[in-house]
């Protein structure tokens, strides 16, 4: 039986343990979700459009270099306001608080992981709920409400966002919103790629065989050829961040007034 969970405040999973490996001259000393756009990591800027629409329970899957992450949300408070030290007592007054309500679980799903293994590993905390999955290195001005209540009325397993940027990930061939195939980086057809964003019934763990898995391959493959892959088309801002150029390109639109931002 499907989860009868939809709703507000759903819990979201993000992706936040890879390498980066293509952003090397900056995650040599941070992992790719704490990389700063605009003077916050591109993991905060994921979390506060999330919130935008009412979901501000987080699961974060972290790997490299999780104490990063550990580190930046024990000390969120103190890194995300000015405050008054009284050297004599201890006491700390915060001004100018930037304040969240916001509860993050951080889970050490494995160095190696793969992404489908990292996603397999939150298990215990999402139980048999409908969650929100994506990757934590993406910003969109998706309409997440949308999202959720395009994957409630059409009852299948998994929601992808479709999304029209550069040809470089996986391409879905869609038809009538169902997803007939998932191919991961071929040269594209349509030009509709997974943009991550992801709702997701918990029968679909069932389909990550462990932490060797990836995400990307063969459980959204088997779904998709189930019939119970669907494709959310989100024509608004997508950008991924990769690269040092995706960083100074998400760097320029920030300062001319970050298309993402809710």
């Amino acid at each position: 039986m499907r989860s009868t969970t939809i709703g507000a405040n759903m819990k979201v999973i993000l992706l936040a343990g890879g390498f980066g490996t293509r952003l090397g001259e900056y995650t040599d000393l941070i992992p790719k979700p704490m990389v700063q756009v605009g003077g916050k990591p591109i993991l905060w800027h994921i979390m506060k459009n999330y919130a935008h629409f009412g979901h501000n329970d987080f699961y974060l899957a972290l790997g490299y270099k999780s104490e990063v992450i550990k580190d930046y949300f024990l000390n969120y408070r103190s890194l995300n306001s000015d405050f008054t030290v009284d050297l004599a007592s201890g006491k700390v007054i915060p001004h100018h608080l930037d304040s969240v309500d916001w509860k993050v679980t951080l889970v050490d799903t494995g160095n190696s992981s793969m992404t489908g293994g990292r996603v397999k590993r939150m298990k215990p905390f999402i139980g048999n709920e409908t969650f929100l999955l994506t990757y934590g290195d993406g910003v969109s001005n998706i309409d997440i409400e949308a999202l959720v209540n395009f994957h409630r009325k059409h009852g299948k397993m998994v929601t992808i966002s479709a999304v029209r940027p550069s040809a470089r990930f996986g391409e879905l061939e869609i038809s009538e919103s169902q997803v007939q195939r998932f191919q991961e980086k071929p040269q594209l057809h349509d030009g509709w790629i997974n943009g991550g964003y992801f709702v997701i019934e918990p029968e679909f763990f069932n389909y990550i065989e462990g932490d060797s898995t990836l995400l990307e391959r063969e459980p959204l493959e088997k779904v998709a050829e189930m019939g119970e892959l669907m494709a959310y088309h989100h024509d608004g801002f997508w950008q991924c961040m990769d690269t040092k150029r995706d960083h100074e390109l998400l760097e320029s639109l920030w300062a001319e007034g970050a298309p993402w931002e809710m």
